[in-house]
């Protein structure tokens, strides 16, 4: 076998050596990623299951009073201390983190209609904009039919910053669309995209976020006091 012949060879080889390896690497990534996902998968299943639990517990110990406001949504409601915030009313938070307007539907019967609440203030579809009107009319009537003597508060989506504030724009549109909803059905629609927005930057004030997309204690504090006169009016 000639020089040349041995060279090729030898290069042949270790490329195909690094190909094997990294494929080996890729599976083994792949595996790690697809066990790290599923790991993540079943904690979300776990977390949202007990929450409904509790909820259920929560339904029946209220079963003698009668319920000011329940608050329902994602993990904006979720980290919202809403005992805190509404001392005057007997409220309850019934907000799941990465909840999509369809998980909420899901939901509904033991988030609010076996609470049967004088008020339903929902703030949803963060983690879905581009899907979230596939039901979310769907959401409002049915909360409507189910509880006809509960009176229905529609947030508006907030503005953002950061990797989220890349959805300001269609977060404004989908607002406008939940606007056209509440008047449609008879809700009180508030809007906390701009009570949020530095005009300046066209984003959500830094020291209203943790993240961009969810709220420190001051931008709680911001929604509350636009919330508060809407609640007082209507109970």
């Amino acid at each position: 076998m000639s020089k040349i012949k041995k060279v090729i060879l030898i290069i042949v080889s270790i490329i195909l050596l690094v190909v094997i390896a990294g494929a080996v690497a890729l599976g083994y990534n792949f595996r790690e990623n697809k066990k790290e996902q599923e790991e993540i998968e079943n904690f979300i299943k776990e977390y949202r299951q007990a929450k409904l639990d509790k909820y259920i517990q929560e339904n029946e110990m209220y079963a003698d009073y009668e319920v000011d406001v329940a608050f329902l949504g994602d993990s904006l409601t979720d980290g919202y201390d809403v005992k805190q915030y509404y001392p005057n009313y007997l409220v309850v938070n019934r907000g799941i983190g990465g909840d999509t307007t369809f998980d909420l539907e899901d939901r509904l019967r033991v988030s609010v209609y076996d609470l049967k609440p004088k008020v339903a203030v929902m703030l949803i579809g963060a983690n879905n904009f581009k899907t979230m009107f596939d039901n979310y009319e769907r959401l409002v009537a049915g909360i409507k039919a189910n509880l006809p003597n509960t009176k229905l508060v529609l947030l508006s989506l907030t503005s953002m910053s950061g990797q989220w504030g890349k959805n300001n724009q269609i977060a404004a549109y989908n607002n406008a669309k939940i606007k056209l909803i509440s008047q449609k059905y008879g809700c009180t629609f508030v809007d906390l995209y701009t009570p949020l927005l530095n005009l300046n930057t066209g984003e959500i004030y830094d020291e209203y976020t943790t993240d961009g997309g969810h709220l420190t204690p001051k931008g709680y504090e911001v929604i509350t006091s636009v919330i508060t006169p809407v609640l007082d009016e209507i109970l």
